[in-house]
């Protein structure tokens, strides 16, 4: 009873600031527009995904819930899900078995719409055949080029919406909720001074541009490290350092990785890294850094406190944060409410587009429609009590005239 009351607390907590939500909940609550629907989720379990799960129930719908990484639930959200009529399989610290026998579980519970985090949920679907799926919703840039690879080789057995392509998604969520957050994981799993630190973030996308910008504003000093020449070129622009992983290697003091790529930070940078190196992922999986390999390579390892793990490599120290999982959620709390609002928020209404018009829907990946990108503004600025101008009927006319 004491973990389902704080999870309700919680609950309530987070709800008072995605106030958006509740507008849309209490739009549609009288027509009940996903009764019938059973919805199958793989998210992060915080008290902001309670907040969409309760908001889906709330109009209709049946759900299933599961973690979107073995060690992202709170387990107080678990446990007030449950009691409110969501079947919850999760719990904190799963194994990789019991993280994927939990995916399993929902999909057992036969959902038509599928809503992950990472695509983890989509891709067993269609491992398994689970071909009742009507649709289903992405929450990730990772998740989405999986299942564009699905649609690519003409696999994609439904239609999916790729949310985080909102820019009500990733202009905000990406970039200013888990740039803060993840600078919050590594503080509060660590208690390091920012100030004066030489962080080196990989990838200059909008998960990257984030953290940069928290990292600078906390005083560090801040050098990219990134593939793509425009990206490079951005980040120059915006009076970073960049340089190749090879020339900062031995100098960086925290490094974080934000790319969804694979072994960014491999076997040949821990032998070149300073003593009291950090190494950090902010990316959905916990492949970015090569965590076998610093494994391996170690003749001393051992836990300094939970998810700060120490390494021996050549007689110095590397501490690896949160397991090289993704770090704000496993060291933290997860992105702040007010940006998971809006993403949560696309969630919903794409997940009510998809219930009613799947039957008009391709098999492949779609972006979010415009007008639920255009609402989840609205409602945004709405809510933080924001007035703008309108074009007056002059100005529409010379912004559409030759």
């Amino acid at each position: 009873m004491r973990q389902i009351d704080d999870g309700r607390k919680s609950w309530e907590w987070a709800s008072s600031h995605m106030g958006i939500i509740s507008s849309i909940v209490n739009q549609h609550i009288n027509d009940q527009p996903l009764r019938g629907l059973s919805l199958g989720l793989s998210l992060h379990i915080t008290k902001e995904t309670s907040v969409l799960v309760m908001a889906a129930i709330k109009l209709g719908s049946k759900v299933s819930l599961c973690s979107a990484n073995p060690l992202s639930v709170q387990e107080d959200i678990v446990e007030f899900l449950s009691s409110r009529g969501a079947t919850v399989y999760a719990w904190k610290d799963e194994t990789e078995r019991e993280y994927s026998d939990n995916l399993k579980q929902v999909l057992g519970n036969n959902p038509h719409i599928v809503t992950d985090d990472g695509a983890n949920l989509h891709v067993m679907a269609h491992k398994n055949k689970s071909f009742g799926i009507l649709g289903g919703t992405e929450e990730t840039t990772s998740g989405i080029t999986r299942l564009k690879a699905l649609e690519k080789e003409g696999k994609l057995q439904y239609p999916v919406i790729g949310v985080n392509e909102a820019r009500t998604k990733h202009l905000f969520d990406n970039r200013y909720g888990t740039g803060q957050s993840t600078l919050t994981g590594i503080i509060k799993l660590t208690n390091v001074l920012i100030a004066g630190k030489h962080i080196v973030v990989c990838g200059y996308g909008h998960v990257g541009r984030g953290v940069a910008t928290r990292a600078r504003g906390m005083g560090a000093i801040v050098t990219i490290v990134e593939v793509d020449p425009l990206k490079a070129l951005e980040a120059y622009m915006d009076g970073y350092g960049v340089k190749k992983m090879d020339q900062v290697v031995q100098n960086g003091d925290i490094f974080i990785t934000c790319t969804g790529q694979k072994n960014v930070i491999a076997e040949k940078h821990f032998k070149k890294m300073k003593n009291g190196a950090m190494l950090a992922n902010a990316g959905h999986f916990d492949n970015e850094i090569e965590v076998e390999k610093l494994l391996s390579s170690s003749n001393q390892n051992y836990s300094i406190k939970q998810y700060v793990d120490s390494f021996n490599i050549n007689g110095r120290r590397i501490f690896l944060l949160a397991k090289g999982r993704v770090v704000n959620l496993v060291g933290g709390e997860g992105n702040p409410p007010e940006v998971m609002a809006m993403s949560f928020a696309n969630q919903l209404l794409c997940i009510l587009h998809i219930f009613q018009n799947h039957k008009r829907m391709q098999k492949k990946v779609f972006p979010v429609p415009e007008k639920i990108d255009s609402k989840v503004a609205k409602l945004s600025l709405k809510y933080l009590q924001i007035n703008i101008d309108k074009l007056n009927p002059v100005q529409r006319k010379y912004a559409h005239s030759y």
